[in-house]
C-alpha cells in the first residue's frame, strides 16, 4: 500500500501553488534545501570548525591634492 497515491500528489501540489504562487515556490524551495543542507552539517559536525576569515580591507588613500601656487 503507498503511502501517497499520484493523485494526493497532483492535490498537494495544487494546494502549495494555491497558497504560496508560482513565483514564491523557488524561493521556498531554495530555502528548505539550505535548511536541510545546514541541518545535515550540524548533524555531521562539519560546522564545527570556524570559516575562514578574511583580513579587513585597508582603506582606500586618497590621491595627493595639487598645490595652487
Amino acid at each position: 500500500m503507498e503511502l501517497f497515491s499520484p493523485a494526493h500528489l497532483i492535490l498537494i501540489f495544487l494546494v502549495i501553488v494555491l497558497l504560496f504562487g508560482g513565483r514564491k515556490i523557488p524561493e521556498v524551495m531554495r530555502g528548505l534545501g539550505e535548511g536541510i543542507r545546514s541541518f545535515k552539517e550540524g548533524m555531521s559536525g562539519a560546522s564545527q570548525t570556524p570559516p575562514a576569515q578574511t583580513p579587513p580591507a585597508a582603506p582606500a588613500e586618497k590621491p595627493a591634492e595639487e598645490k595652487k601656487a
